[in-house]
């Protein structure tokens, strides 16, 4: 069994916990990541497993769904959530890492793991022997194209934006106030308060700034702000650029990111009209993550506009935000539960490239594929988990949603089946769900450990 040998394509989080799980289980990994002879534009380092985005793996309470798929992966085994645990830096009721620690442990680990071999170099072909691609959102123009010639069809794409990062020292805390929404957590966020005059001549800046130019067949969709559903040329909801979403209305954003709930302005008393939150993004506390604010502003713009923020104004900006292309396939068309391809049994596709959105969702299903991809090679059946898991049910809505609804999907209750009684309350709702997803997992893991 030791000379079953695995190809995995992309060392990014699906493809990382995919090549860890093989290996664990006797397979002769080879893992092969592009970077850094082939840079992507996002990325600003050759580490694998880079969070490219926020530092934030989101919710870390037992009763959210983001807490749920994390229960399941730490149960399951996951190695990257255990580094993550390992590396996490104070937000409140979430898990973030420090993104620098988190992507060199991850590498450190696959490095010095006896089954694995790390190859630098771009995949431009789809291979022929057993292989799981986890090449994610931002795949290389040459192997997409040879997953257009493996699927048939054109892959679907959205944009994403990745928001900016301001220096520690450079924030007026004679202005800014450290606090978590309704005292969750250790005072990790840093809050800047804004009143109505302040925001009202923000967001009418923010609609007015100049922002990079796009691609002919970008500008319609980000002009209009209308193209909202996952597809070709379109963005995906849940990362609008802010400038986009100040465009839905004076108040979006005041109901959106810099909504003020929980929190207290202390010079005052009273809650902010809005407000910006800045998330810790690495251990040291030196940087900080401003929360929701993904933009494709011209950076120019972005330092005169984001200092308009009360106590930002000498921010330094360690990082600005940009734009980047995210691409996925047809998953219901292409793949199984298993996420075995469905005119390949030995090929596998994990993470974002699937359907899946979300740091976690990529880690859980590298982790299904390399578990999968393992017993395939040692004459055993791949695994379906139960639909009332939250990775089962992941796994689920991208193998089966219709072409009508399909847009990529993080972890939330709305995909689980529903509970036998209806629970009115939302927070027993919650915990009901999550007794039973962790019920479900564990009978599922007597019956195939």
């Amino acid at each position: 069994m030791s000379e079953a040998t695995l190809t995995v394509i992309g060392g990014g989080l699906a493809g990382s916990e995919a090549a860890w799980q093989a290996a664990e289980r006797g397979v002769q990994v080879v893992l092969y990541e592009m970077r850094p002879k082939v840079t992507t534009g996002a990325h600003v380092s050759d580490r694998l497993a880079e969070l490219v985005c926020s530092n934030s793996l989101g919710s870390n309470l037992p009763d959210r769904a983001a807490g749920v798929l994390k229960a399941e992966l730490r149960r399951l085994g996951s190695l990257l959530l255990k580094i993550a645990d390992e590396s996490a830096v104070p937000a409140g009721g979430a898990l973030a890492v420090d993104r620098e620690v988190f992507a060199q442990k991850v590498t450190e680990a696959l490095e010095n793991h006896p089954n694995i071999r790390i190859v630098r170099e771009e995949v431009t072909e789809v291979p022929a022997q057993p292989a799981i691609i986890a090449t994610g959102p931002l795949t290389s123009a040459r192997f997409s194209q040879a997953l257009i010639r493996l699927t048939g069809q054109e892959q679907l794409y959205f944009y994403d934006a990745i928001a900016p990062i301001v220096v520690a020292d450079s924030i007026d805390m004679n202005i800014c106030f450290r606090a978590a929404r309704y005292g969750r957590g250790e005072d990790d966020y840093i809050n800047c308060p804004m009143n109505r005059e302040e925001y009202e001549a923000f967001v009418e800046a923010l609609v007015q700034a100049e922002r990079i130019e796009l691609h002919a067949f970008e500008k319609p969709v980000l002009e209009s702000g209308a193209g909202v559903r996952a597809g070709k040329g379109k963005f995906f909801e849940g990362c609008l650029p802010i400038e986009v979403l100040a465009r839905r209305g004076r108040e979006a954003l005041a109901f959106g990111p810099l909504r003020p709930v929980g929190l207290t302005d202390p010079r005052t008393g009273k809650r902010p009209y809005a407000v910006v939150q800045l998330r810790q993004d690495n251990l040291a506390g030196t940087l900080y993550n401003m929360v929701g604010f993904q933009t494709n502003l011209k950076f120019g713009e972005q330092r005169r506009v984001f200092r308009m923020i009360p106590g930002l104004a000498q921010a330094e900006f360690a990082r600005y935000g940009q734009m980047h292309r995210n691409t996925f396939l047809f998953s219901p068309a292409l793949l199984r539960p298993t996420l075995q391809f469905r005119q390949r049994d030995d090929l596998f596709f994990a993470g974002q490239i699937t359907g899946v959105e979300g740091y976690v969702g990529n880690i859980a299903t590298g982790l299904l594929a390399g578990w999968n991809a393992a017993r395939l090679l040692h004459g055993q059946p791949p695994l379906v988990l139960p639909r009332e898991t939250m990775l089962g049910a992941l796994c689920h809505y991208i193998t089966h949603a219709s072409e009508a609804d399909f847009q990529p999907m993080k972890a939330n209750y709305g995909i689980l089946p529903p509970l036998p009684r209806r629970i009115r309350n939302k927070r027993e709702r919650y915990a009901a769900y999550a007794r039973r997803a962790a019920e479900a997992l564990e009978a599922w893991l007597a019956q195939h450990r």
